[in-house]
């Protein structure tokens, strides 16, 4: 299974895709209700949530450092694999909800810019 980060309209998604069999592929799809956007919170703040579950190996931004979009913001690491999480946008680093050697669920708030 693979994580992306999908940007529509300008709302953030976090999918998760797997291959599909032949007899998967051909079975009807289900229908499932509409994902929500990354954003938790009603605020000017903007909440980036963790895409997978996994350990925090490094935090790459303190409170109050600027980040623009693309901007490693973290290391999570993931069934033996590192992974950078990104900024999806500019911004100023609010809030840090995490703390390094931390395990983190899936959508579990990592920081607020």
């Amino acid at each position: 299974m693979k994580t992306y980060e999908v940007n529509v309209n300008g709302d953030i998604y976090i999918v998760s895709l797997r291959e599909l069999d032949a007899a998967e592929a051909a079975a009807p799809l289900k229908q499932t209700a509409a994902p929500t956007p990354a954003t938790a919170d009603s605020s000017d703040g903007y909440d980036i949530q963790a895409p997978m579950a996994g350990k925090i190996l490094q935090i790459h931004k303190a409170v109050g450092d600027a980040v623009k979009a693309g901007d490693t913001l973290f290391t999570l690491e993931a069934m033996k694999m590192e992974t950078p999480i990104q900024a999806p946008k500019d911004g100023t680093v609010a809030a840090i909800a995490v703390s390094v050697n931390q395990t983190v669920n899936a959508d579990d708030l990592l920081m607020t810019i």
